[in-house]
């Protein structure tokens, strides 16, 4: 694990704090993960549109339900967005290090 020492300049305290960074293999991890237009267009509508489903997925993207599905799967596989199983379905939520990684991709 990488860390790095910074400066916190809190109003009422300055500080410095440690913080962690993640390695290059999970960094690859994640990238890979949004290495693709379709997942990156997964994750901006399961971000506007929390607990949507596979088949919802498919219809907003106007795509096949397996390619929907294949690329969510892998979403999921990568940290990027959650699964919760809401009675017979299975709703989507974007991770922690999904918003991360939306945020980045647009700043671009």
């Amino acid at each position: 694990m990488y860390g790095v020492l910074v400066w916190v300049n809190n109003n009422s305290f300055p500080y410095f704090s440690y913080v962690f960074m993640k390695n290059p293999r999970d960094l690859e991890k994640y990238f890979k993960g949004v290495a693709n237009h379709r997942r990156i267009g997964i994750l901006n509508l399961v971000d506007q549109n929390p607990n949507i489903t596979v088949e919802g997925i498919s219809e907003k993207l106007e795509c096949d339900f397996q390619v929907a599905a294949v690329h969510t799967q892998k979403l999921s596989r990568f940290g990027l967005i959650n699964k919760k199983y809401i009675g017979r379905s299975v709703g989507h939520a974007i991770s922690p290090y999904g918003k991360k990684f939306l945020a980045f991709i647009q700043s671009l």
